[in-house]
């Protein structure tokens, strides 16, 4: 594999599995209010129904507006991820320090011309957008066009800054790379240093839309991957597991690879998130140690 080569970098699945098990072994240690409330401060708090409205999405923005009136010892999440058409709902609700993401380019499935792709791109970032998060070509890679892959992400990225750039700002890129899908670590590996290569601020597991959404191991194999891209480059990447993360120990488990693989640096809100649906009641719960059913 081209990328596997260039960074000099194969996935060792036994040593990975091995890792896996200690840090697991391990949570319990690291475990503490200040780590919860980070993990926290890290969430992309997201809605992505069939059946959301513009008054369902501004019902959730109000809670974020809100938040810190019930719960004034905790940060707010970093962001709220909705579909592209409600980026200028969020704009106009939002009250407070967090981040517009939406999901764009034909999410969850890529399946569009690109042109298309672009168009709703353009249009998220026009309206408020500050966060871009797209899904690697499938069709193109797993078809083994690696490079019409990469060109779709380098085409968004040139629009999104492009757009952002009229206006003064500058709007991050997060490629999915739809990890179930991928199946190996290989795969995973591959894909990952093409989305650096192409563009990408971040690259993210899943869209929490196919049966296998992030795993240890895939997040795992990322993490390796920023950090050889890293020393490679000098460029630091963020990484940002989604779907399947329901519980307050799911955060803790991604956290403390994170921790483990990339280090302290990368344990922010500009560097590592959570694209969580469920998870912020729970991770609330886990301190405030009741049962909590604030989002």
């Amino acid at each position: 594999m081209e990328y596997l080569k260039k960074y000099a970098y194969t996935p060792d699945k036994e040593a990975i599995g091995r890792a896996i098990e200690m840090i697991a072994a391990n949570m319990d240690n690291i475990a503490s209010e200040q780590v919860y409330k980070d993990c926290f401060s890290m969430m992309d708090l997201t809605t992505l129904k069939t059946d959301d409205t513009p008054a369902s999405v501004v019902k959730l923005v109000d809670k974020v507006n809100a938040f810190q009136d019930l719960y004034p010892e905790w940060p707010l999440p970093a962001s709220v991820c909705i579909y592209s058409n409600f980026a200028a709902t969020v704009k106009e609700a939002r009250k407070k320090d967090f981040n517009i993401t939406v999901v764009s380019a034909c999410f969850p499935s890529s399946q569009s011309f690109l042109e298309v792709k672009l168009k709703e791109v353009e249009m998220a970032v026009e309206q408020g957008a500050d966060e871009v998060d797209i899904v690697l070509a499938l069709n193109a890679f797993l078809a083994g066009n690696h490079e019409a892959a990469a060109e779709e992400i380098r085409q968004v990225r040139r629009v999104m800054d492009e757009v952002a750039g009229k206006q003064g700002r500058k709007v991050h890129l997060k490629v999915i790379l739809e990890t179930g899908l991928l199946r190996t670590p290989e795969n995973i590996a591959e894909a990952s240093f093409l989305a650096m290569e192409a563009g990408a601020d971040f690259i993210k597991t899943s869209t929490g839309k196919v049966d296998v959404n992030a795993t240890p191991l895939s997040a795992y194999v990322m993490c390796e991957c920023i950090a050889k891209y890293y020393a490679a480059t000098g460029k630091k990447i963020g990484f940002k597991p989604a779907g399947g993360i329901s519980t307050a120990a799911d955060a803790l488990c991604y956290y403390s690879i994170v921790s483990y693989v990339l280090g302290k640096e990368w344990l922010n809100k500009d560097m590592f998130r959570f694209g969580v649906s469920r998870v912020a009641n729970n991770i609330l719960a886990a301190v405030e140690q009741k049962t909590v059913s604030y989002f």
